[in-house]
């Protein structure tokens, strides 16, 4: 049986889940705060982030978010998620490197850094200044995902794909910590509340981080 080690706001390993989810395959969670710097956890994983998964009947380790996403894009043919042409899979390649890096630096890490981990670990309080400059970066970000979906069905193309799932992933941590403002943003709206519609994703939305909660509408479909 795999395992995924993981927290509940990570967003790389929402991306694994969604991923999983949408191709059916079993696992159980293992709640990893990496921040507390486990030996046994910097064993599986020297640079000490979430997520990983084993297979300890196996023996198999696997480790990034993206090995692990490629891992099963390979092994497991159920709803290819980086599918269509070489250049086809390439865009929804960088897609995933844009949200996985650029929004991630720009918006979700800061969010996490000031809202999450600095109470969780107690070691102070929230810097307005750094949300500030989060919530302003999502509002280009989420203008970037308006202008794809204004020429595509999904960020990376016609069909679903791995760079709505990492877009996905990336969003909706942000959108529990409060940094998305959604006015005038109608498009990536509707395609997010198509993405939180999914069986993939409604267990995502039911968890919750100790010592922070998320904004009223961040479990609602139909916000």
């Amino acid at each position: 049986m795999w395992q995924l080690y993981q927290f509940p706001l990570c967003p790389f390993s929402r991306k694994v889940r969604l991923l999983l989810g949408e191709k059916g395959v079993g696992y159980e969670l293992v709640r990893e705060s990496p921040w507390q710097r486990r030996d046994e956890f910097l064993d599986m994983n020297p640079a000490g982030q979430t997520p990983v998964m084993v297979d300890e009947e196996r023996g198999v380790l696997l480790v990034d978010s993206m090995a692990i996403c490629e891992f099963f894009e390979e092994t497991v043919e159920k709803s290819a998620m980086i599918n269509g042409t070489a250049v086809g899979r390439a865009e929804i390649r960088r897609l995933v490197t844009w949200f996985d890096t650029h929004f991630y630096q720009d918006v979700t890490g800061p969010l996490l850094h000031e809202r999450m981990v600095k109470r969780v670990a107690r070691t102070g309080s929230p810097d307005a200044k750094g949300l500030r400059e989060a919530m302003k970066a999502a509002v280009g970000h989420l203008d970037y995902t308006d202008y794809l979906l204004d020429h595509r069905n999904w960020l990376g193309g016609a069909t679903m794909s791995l760079a709505d799932l990492a877009a996905a992933a990336q969003i909706s941590v942000a959108d529990y910590l409060g940094g998305i403002d959604w006015k005038g943003h109608e498009q990536t709206a509707r395609w997010y509340r198509g993405l939180k519609s999914r069986p993939s994703f409604r267990p995502l939305l039911s968890e919750r981080m100790e010592m922070v909660t998320p904004p009223i509408h961040y479990d609602n479909v139909d916000f």
